[in-house]
C-alpha cells in the first residue's frame, strides 16, 4: 500500500511540475519580445554624467571628475576640452549635466551645471554655467556663471543638477536638498530642494509663481524637492521629472508652477536603516502627489520621452529613465489623457549603472553607464547592426 501511495504521489507531483513548466513556458511565448539590442557608440569614459548630440554626429560629453570630451561615434573620447571653470567633485559632486541651446547651430551656446566650491574651499554649492564651444571643438569661451544655489553647505550629497530648454527659451535647473538640510526644501528663502526657471542670462522671467513675493526667491518655479537627477519635456511643453527618495519612494513629477512636492513632510519612502521620516505620512493637503512611485528604490538617473517609432508602438511615447541600483533601463507609459500608468518596469536588464538617457537625432534611444563609462545606442532588433 505505501509503495501505491507513494507512486501515485510521484506521479501527482510529476504533472504539477509539467503543468507549472508549461504555464511559464506559455507566459514567455506570450510576451512581447524586447525590440533592440545594445551597440557601443563611445568607449573609455571616466564617470560620465550627461551627454549631448553635435550638429557634426559627434557627442558631447561630461565626465564627473570635472572634464568634457568631445567624441566621435564608434571610437574614444578626444581630449578634454580647455577652458571648464574648476569643479569641486568628490561624493555626488563634479561636473554633471549639460545640454545644448536650441540655436546652438547658430551661436554654439551651451549650457552645464557643476558643483562648484565657495571662496572658503570648505562649502559648495551648485552652479549654471554658460558657455560657447569653439569652432574647432577644443574648448569652451565665453564662460560664464549665470547661477549659484544658495546657501552654499558642507556636504557632497544631493545636488541634482539637470537642465532643460523650454520651446520658449527659458532653462529649468533642478536642484537637490543637500541631503542634510532637507528641511529646508520646505522653505521658499533658499534654492536647496527647488526647481527653478531661468532666463539664459540669469535673470528672472516675471511670469514665474513667486515674483513679488517678499518671503519668495522669483527664481522658485516649484519646491518641496529632494534630488532630482532626471528631467525632460514633453509635446506640450511641460516639465517632467523623477527623484530619488530616500529608501524607497522614488517618484515621477509632472512639474505644474508654485506647487510644493512634499519633501520631507510627505514620502513614500523611509530612513536609511529604516524608521519613519519626520510624521511618516504619505499625504497632506496643499502637497502633491507623484503620479507614481518606486518603492522599493530604483535610484533614477536620466530621463527621455521617446517621440520616434523606431521600436514599434509600443515603446513610442514611454518615458525611459535609467536605474542605477538595478542597472536597468526602465520604461513608464502613461494614458496621454488621464496620466494613469498603462506600463512599468524594465526594458531592458543589466546595462550597467545608468546615468543618462536621450534620445538622439536619429530617433534612437542613447544610454550613458558609469562602470565602465561608455555610450550605448539601442539598435532596433529588426535593423541590421552599424558598420
Amino acid at each position: 500500500m505505501d509503495f501505491i501511495l507513494s507512486r501515485a504521489l510521484s506521479m501527482r507531483l510529476l504533472l504539477i511540475t509539467a503543468l507549472v513548466a508549461t504555464m511559464f513556458a506559455a507566459r514567455a511565448a506570450e510576451a512581447p519580445p524586447t525590440p533592440a539590442r545594445l551597440e557601443p557608440v563611445v568607449t573609455g569614459l571616466e564617470s560620465p554624467w550627461a551627454m549631448a548630440f553635435l550638429p557634426t554626429g559627434r557627442l558631447l560629453i561630461s565626465e564627473r571628475p570635472g572634464r568634457l570630451h568631445v567624441a566621435a561615434p564608434g571610437g574614444k573620447p578626444g581630449p578634454a576640452l580647455q577652458g571648464v571653470p574648476a569643479v569641486d567633485a568628490g561624493g555626488q559632486g563634479g561636473l554633471l549635466d549639460l545640454v545644448l541651446d536650441r540655436e546652438f547651430a547658430q551661436n554654439r551656446r551651451l549650457f552645464f551645471c557643476f558643483s562648484e566650491a565657495a571662496a572658503d574651499g570648505k562649502t559648495n554649492g551648485t552652479a549654471l554655467a554658460s558657455a560657447r564651444l569653439s569652432e574647432d571643438e577644443t574648448r569652451l569661451e565665453q564662460v560664464r556663471v549665470i547661477f549659484r544655489q544658495q546657501p552654499k553647505l558642507a556636504s557632497r550629497l544631493h545636488f541634482g543638477c539637470r537642465i532643460v530648454e523650454s520651446r520658449q527659451g527659458l532653462l529649468y535647473l533642478t536642484l537637490g536638498e543637500r541631503f542634510h538640510a532637507m528641511d529646508q526644501a520646505q522653505r521658499l528663502d533658499n534654492h536647496l530642494g527647488k526647481i527653478l526657471r531661468l532666463r539664459k542670462d540669469g535673470s528672472v522671467p516675471p511670469d514665474n509663481p513667486f515674483v513679488g513675493r517678499a518671503d519668495a526667491l522669483p527664481e522658485i518655479w516649484s519646491y518641496g524637492h529632494r534630488n532630482p537627477q532626471g528631467a525632460t519635456l514633453d509635446d506640450a511643453d511641460r516639465l517632467w521629472v523623477h527623484e530619488h527618495g530616500p529608501q524607497g519612494g522614488d517618484e515621477l513629477n509632472l512639474i505644474q508652477p508654485g506647487r510644493n512636492y512634499g519633501w520631507p513632510v510627505i514620502t513614500y519612502g523611509e530612513n536609511y536603516g529604516g524608521g519613519k521620516i519626520g510624521e511618516g505620512i504619505t499625504e497632506k493637503p496643499g502637497m502633491e502627489q507623484p503620479l507614481l512611485h518606486w518603492t522599493p528604490s530604483i535610484a533614477p538617473s536620466g530621463l527621455a520621452l521617446l517621440r520616434s517609432a523606431r521600436y514599434g508602438a509600443d515603446w513610442q511615447g514611454s518615458f525611459f529613465i535609467g536605474s542605477l541600483k538595478f542597472r536597468h533601463l526602465e520604461r513608464v507609459k502613461l494614458d496621454p489623457r488621464t496620466l494613469k500608468v498603462q506600463a512599468r518596469g524594465p526594458a531592458l536588464p543589466d546595462v550597467g549603472r545608468l546615468r543618462d538617457v536621450r534620445e538622439g537625432p536619429d530617433g534612437l534611444l542613447y544610454l550613458l553607464t558609469e562602470n565602465p563609462g561608455q555610450v550605448l545606442r539601442l539598435r532596433p532588433a529588426a535593423e541590421p547592426e552599424s558598420r
